[in-house]
């Protein structure tokens, strides 16, 4: 075992006793969060960051066993950013944006996923989800230094849930017994098999795929280059697939196509998965095994992500096949659509139904995620002969042919949703202006001077960015302040931001939202129009 995985021994949040074990009746909290996986740490940072008084419960109290989640794209990056918890992930974390598609024993073609300057996060960066997990409990911890209004509790498994139309009733198993309290609000997060959600009576809809992988994290020295390599019907795994990911402290990930009809438990054992690993790395290439596991490609979600005061986040509400890196990064995603809705419903400033508007947002992500899953899984995993012969011929022309890589799927990499027909978005109105931030799109970067960057000033406010063009400083409407950054292109040294942001437009006036999605554009200053466009995405007009 890698000494580094002493992490998984090391209780981070010990069971103690709280004052609400002992309280004559049940304490209620205005959130309360299950689950401590990636999702749920994140959620709980991001409602204390924004003065939400929460409760983060686990039935566990040490990180997740194995590396599970590995890969974070830019987007998760960049909320954690935000939230002031990235630089551990980064510093710690292997960053990565080529990928290389091998087709039995040929080098096919190779792509980058940041082919773009001016961007201050990588593309992406590996790291096991334990340290992730480990990552976000130490910024729990400064910021309860800090006075933030934030308890995690290990050893308290929640074991019923029910919801009472004002809040939430929530009866919890510890080591000292039982005991109940209340929420305002409760967010589930706690997995794909989720507990919360069983409590409740709600399912999965969706599809399960005939096919099984193996995954292995291997500890070895090995000079492959930190890249993504997939190979489709290699000589070591014939007739299927397998991909090589690099992790800290050494150690790689490995996934191997195994097909449908097969003993789980037997292809787990070392003296089953260490010959396959041997095939594909070399007899001499000497390795330990760290974690194994068998998974089955899924892709499925809830039919709706609220149910009354009770909101699904992360694999509780959708599940994902894991090639294309979109479950835990679409979770963290969740959270960052989720968490200031909340506070402006909690505030008084927004009405309750804003928060439908989570749902209405966050389940087109996660059809857009399995969407592009079950399109990558039917390329990997063909199921007919025909399906194969026309994969395989793909494979062959995008070895020499660049209009056929496009059609190559090892599994499309995660990207941040444009929430196009949202009811909080405004008719896009810049005549010119670049189609990548229109309205509901997450803004992309800017450089704008050294070590600065625009998405650093966007915080979790709302900001009229205006380009070239006069408006005021502030702007307050039923309850809330937008703060003007005014930028030039005079200044533009990179000419990112005209690309970007101005395209073809002479000037240009964004309203952006606390997650940093565009809510309306428009090519000047309009006084009526942007209270207009900002009432709508406060939930209070309806979009036309």
């Amino acid at each position: 075992m890698n000494a580094t995985n002493k992490i998984f021994d090391t209780p981070l949040y010990p069971y103690e006793r709280s004052a609400d074990q002992d309280a004559a009746t049940p304490a209620r909290h205005t959130a309360i969060v299950i689950g401590a996986g990636p999702v749920g740490l994140t959620t709980a940072i991001d409602l204390a960051h924004q003065g939400i008084e929460t409760v983060l419960l686990d039935e566990n109290d040490k990180v997740s066993f194995g590396s599970r989640a590995i890969c974070f794209a830019k987007r998760p990056l960049e909320i954690f950013g935000r939230l002031g918890a990235e630089q551990a992930l980064i510093d710690k974390g292997v960053e990565w944006d080529v990928g290389k598609i091998f087709f039995q024993d040929r080098d096919v073609y190779q792509f980058d996923l940041q082919p773009e300057q001016g961007h201050e996060r990588p593309a992406f960066i590996n790291l096991q989800q334990y340290y992730l997990e480990k990552f976000l409990v130490d910024r729990i911890r400064e910021m309860q230094e800090a006075g933030a209004p934030l308890e995690i509790r290990g050893q308290n498994k929640v074991v019923s849930v029910s919801d009472r139309g004002d809040g939430v009733e929530v009866r919890v198993e510890t080591p000292d017994g039982e005991y109940e309290l209340h929420a305002d609000w409760l967010i589930a997060c706690d997995g794909a098999c989720s507990p919360t959600r069983a409590m409740l009576g709600l399912e999965f809809e969706g599809r399960v795929f005939e096919d099984n992988f193996l995954i292995a994290d291997v500890v070895m020295e090995a000079d492959f280059p930190s890249e993504r390599w997939f190979w489709f019907d290699p000589p070591f795994n014939r007739g299927q697939s397998a991909l090589l990911h690099q992790q800290p402290d050494g150690v790689w990930r490995i996934d191997l196509q195994l097909g449908w009809d097969i003993d789980r438990e037997a292809e787990k054992k070392p003296e089953n998965v260490i010959p396959r690993l041997k095939a594909m790395l070399g007899e001499d290439v000497d390795f330990e095994l760290e974690w194994v596991s068998i998974y089955t490609f899924k892709c499925r979600r809830m039919e709706s992500f609220r149910h009354g005061r009770v909101l699904f986040a992360g694999d509780s509400a959708h599940e994902v096949s894991p090639f294309g890196a979109r479950g835990a990064n679409s979770g963290i995603q969740d959270a960052d659509n989720l968490v200031w809705k909340l506070k402006l419903v909690i505030d008084g400033v927004a009405p309750e139904n804003l928060i439908d508007s989570y749902d209405a947002e966050r389940t087109r992500a996660a059809d857009e995620n399995i969407l592009n899953s079950t399109r990558s899984t039917d390329f990997i995993t063909p199921r007919s002969e025909t399906s194969r012969t026309l994969r395989d011929a793909v494979l062959d022309l995008a070895e020499h042919y660049p209009f056929a890589r496009p059609m190559v799927n090892s599994g499309r990499l995660s990207v941040p949703c444009t929430y196009d027909g949202s009811p909080l978005v405004s008719a896009d109105a810049l005549t010119g202006g670049p189609p990548r931030t229109r309205p509901g799109s997450p803004c992309p970067d800017v450089p704008l001077g050294e070590h600065d960057y625009l998405l650093r000033h966007l915080g979790d406010r709302f900001v009229l960015l205006t380009i070239d063009c006069e408006a005021p400083d502030e702007i307050e409407e039923e309850g809330v302040t937008v703060t003007r950054l005014a930028l030039t292109t005079q200044d533009d040294r990179t000419g990112f931001l005209k690309e970007r942001y101005l395209g073809e437009a002479p000037s240009a006036v964004y309203l952006i939202r606390p997650d940093q999605h565009v809510a309306a554009r428009r090519i000047e200053y309009n006084e009526t129009l942007m209270r207009t466009a900002l009432r709508r995405t406060l939930g209070k007009e309806v979009a036309k």
